[in-house]
Formats: C-alpha cells, sequence, structure tokens
C-alpha cells in the first residue's frame, strides 16, 4: 500500500505565503516525478508544478515566479513553497506522485494525496 498525504493548506491573505508539505509512505521501491495539482470550485483540475526525479521543474504559467516546487529524496517528500498569493490561486491542492512499489517489478503506477484547501482572501 502507497500514500501521499498533504499538508501545510490554509487560509491566508493576498501576497501571503503558504507552504505545502506530500509525503509519500508505504511498500515504496522508486518514485519518479512528483507534482502538484489544483482544483478551484466549478474548474477541471490542472497542473501546477511538477519535478522529475532529477530535480528539472516546470511550472504552470499562472505561477511562474511565485511558486517553486522541491522535493527531498530521502524523506520521500515533496514541497511546495507558495509566496505572493493571489485570491485566484484558492483552490483545492492535490499532490500526485509516480512510483514503483516493492515487489511489482518495473511498472510505474500513479497515486494522489487526498487534497489540501487553500482559501487566499482578497
Amino acid at each position: 500500500q502507497v500514500q501521499l498525504v498533504e499538508s501545510g493548506g490554509g487560509l491566508v491573505q493576498a501576497g501571503g505565503s503558504l507552504r505545502l508539505s506530500c509525503a509519500a509512505s508505504g511498500s515504496i521501491f522508486s518514485i519518479g516525478t512528483m507534482a502538484w495539482f489544483r482544483q478551484a470550485p466549478g474548474k477541471q483540475r490542472g497542473l501546477v508544478a511538477r519535478i522529475t526525479s532529477g530535480g528539472i521543474t516546470n511550472y504552470a504559467d499562472s505561477v511562474k515566479g511565485r511558486f517553486t516546487i522541491s522535493r527531498d529524496n530521502a524523506k520521500n517528500t515533496v514541497y511546495l513553497q507558495m509566496n505572493s498569493l493571489k485570491p485566484e490561486d484558492t483552490a483545492v491542492y492535490y499532490c500526485n506522485g509516480n512510483l514503483q512499489r516493492i515487489g511489482t517489478g518495473p511498472s510505474w503506477s500513479t497515486y494522489w494525496g487526498q487534497g489540501t484547501q487553500v482559501t487566499v482572501s482578497s
């Protein structure tokens, strides 16, 4: 069994900062690309940022220069530092990861966290 557990969401004023964390746990053999997605009410879930196992990153245009994704491979954890937050950043943020489980050979599977609410007030 593999779990992705997010933390760090909350309520913040516009211009403020939050740091989200996502810890992977369970029977993990290897972790590949990790990512953060978000879904606002009435909108589709969309990519915010992703980071490969080698540390290559890419971001949605709407968050470039404000958000930073990073990972600590020793802790199986990915982070999203969010600065200069805007009301339009309000959404449920989901962690996503491609992982290999112990004992399942070379196959990769995609996992999702349960989501964490980020609310930015104007």
